[in-house]
């Protein structure tokens, strides 16, 4: 119970903190990040997966063709850190989910100490009844019903670059893209793990062929700022318990 004003001041602050960015750019667009290495990302660590070692392609006597190669004298995919690849990103995520929750529950106790060793009357004063001393009854209904709609549709091209090369030869990749329009900054972010078999010949893959892909769509500005509830509301739905 002592630390309870602590948690709650620290509950109090933080989305302080978030308010005095919004304050700060009142009057001006948000700013762009700057061009970085993907890697210097303090969040961004190596991917490590189980995988078997990379073998050569055969070769081929009398050929000048290369195996695995799209071009006759070199392949213009990408194939090595620091390359582009364009990520095709379509999703299409529908769900539909109905419950319903029916409980009922009904108590009743009592307790008492009639006789004990004649001592009971010197512990309770004359009005209370030794044989009745508790008595408590409740009764519980709870019906829940619960209905989740869910369509999410989204389409785009981002450029991504090869961040690593597993040891089967696999990519690990990255790609980041700001887009801002008036006072919103929309922000798009890639990554994940890409077969090279999956690169097609335009140096294009798609999204379903990302393994561990994460993908995130999402923006801040003027119109986020008036969708997302005020930090008071946030508060309290977390704190109050009803």
């Amino acid at each position: 119970m002592r630390a309870s004003p602590l948690i709650l001041a620290a509950a109090l602050a933080l989305p302080a903190c978030d308010n005095l960015e919004q304050v700060s750019r009142v009057g001006r667009a948000p700013a762009l990040s700057g061009v970085t290495d993907p890697t210097l990302d303090p969040n961004w660590r190596p991917v490590s997966m189980p995988t078997p070692g990379a073998q050569d392609p055969p070769a081929v006597a009398n050929s000048l063709w290369r195996p695995g190669s799209r071009t006759f004298l070199r392949d213009q995919r990408a194939a090595q850190v620091g390359d582009l690849i364009t990520i095709l990103v379509s999703v299409q995520d529908n769900a539909q989910m109905q419950n319903r929750t029916q409980r009922a529950r009904t108590g009743a106790d009592s307790m008492g100490i009639p006789q004990f060793f004649g001592l009971q009357t010197r512990w309770f004063p004359p009005p209370a009844n030794p044989s009745t001393l508790v008595q408590t009854n409740g009764a519980q209904n709870s019906d829940g019903d619960g209905t989740m709609r869910r369509n999410e549709t989204v389409t785009l091209r981002l450029a991504a670059t090869i961040t690593q090369v597993l040891p089967n030869g696999n990519f690990a990749v990255v790609g980041k893209q700001e887009m801002r329009v008036n006072a919103e900054l929309r922000e798009l972010t890639v990554q994940g793990v890409i077969r090279p078999q999956d690169i097609a010949s335009d140096n294009t893959v798609r999204s379903d062929r990302l393994a561990e892909a994460r993908i995130s769509y999402g923006g801040r500005g003027s119109l986020s700022d008036i969708q997302r509830p005020r930090w008071g509301q946030q508060v309290l739905d977390a704190v109050l318990p009803f």
